[in-house]
């Protein structure tokens, strides 16, 4: 399994707030988002993106690169050549062959935040070029007119599930829970977007570490329950007064496998 793959709760940080970087290493994410897109004013583009040379975490870092249509996408992409980084995040994900060029770099993360990127999106997750899609529900909300509600965004959430399983990448990351104050939205948001098949939750604030990785970790009662169906044997059984068969093992089996697979 690659590291992107994997990832549950990486942290995004403005790259030109340098005093942030080791900070966010050690929140407990699973990787730094380092951003040089929305978080990072126009006049802060050139230092941003010269702090990246500095950087040396113990974490896996990803870089948010400016959109394609930026006047500082070629730059960004320029400065990524060489560095010792785990992939590039893309925004505005929406062209394959936008995907295919940054991929000769390095593996690329497909922020899908647009309508035409929805539209899209089977395709990008079907070309065998991104190592992973991720939810810009933020943006997407804004390009479509909609309220960045949980339910206003299911389809667009199920469709970002389904073209990742149709491409055979692996679950997709949920977009950022806006509200930091109360890191119980972020759990919340979590949890729902794991019952929808997404695997990870991208985070904006360290106080949401905790919270999405205990969402995305099987509770106790789960574990026994997987436990119970994996020990019931072949065919079609009853465990607790359900029929089980083949099906339910496969969902057993995985919910086994995020207990194994998650950080403490």
């Amino acid at each position: 399994m690659s590291v992107i793959s994997s990832l549950i709760a990486p942290l995004f940080v403005p790259a030109n707030r340098p005093e942030r970087f080791a900070k966010a290493a050690t929140s407990g994410a699973d990787a730094v988002i380092l951003d040089l897109e929305d978080a990072v004013p126009v006049d802060a583009k050139e230092a941003a993106r010269d702090n990246l040379r500095a950087v040396t975490l113990d974490v896996p870092v990803i870089v948010r690169i400016n959109a394609v249509d930026t006047p500082w996408h070629e730059g960004d992409c320029a400065a990524l050549k060489g560095m010792p980084i785990a992939a590039i995040m893309l925004p505005k994900a929406e062209r394959v062959e936008d995907i295919a060029r940054l991929s000769e770099l390095m593996p690329v993360v497909a922020l899908v935040e647009t309508a035409r990127g929805m539209a899209e999106v089977r395709t990008l997750a079907q070309s065998g070029l991104a190592a992973r899609l991720a939810f810009g529900s933020v943006d997407y909300a804004a390009d479509v007119g909609c309220d960045h509600r949980r339910d206003v965004l299911y389809a667009a959430r199920a469709e970002l599930v389904f073209a990742s399983r149709l491409g055979t990448l692996p679950p997709p990351m949920d977009g950022v829970t806006t509200d930091i104050a109360v890191p119980g939205v972020a759990y919340d948001d979590a949890r729902a977007a794991r019952s929808l098949g997404f695997g990870g939750k991208l985070l904006i604030h360290p106080t949401q570490v905790k919270p999405v990785l205990d969402a995305f970790r099987p509770s106790a009662d789960e574990i026994d329950w997987a436990q119970r169906v994996i020990s019931s044997g072949d065919g079609a059984v009853k465990v607790d007064g359900v029929m089980v068969d083949e099906p339910v093992r496969i969902r057993a089996r995985s919910i086994l496998m995020r207990t194994t697979a998650r950080p403490n």
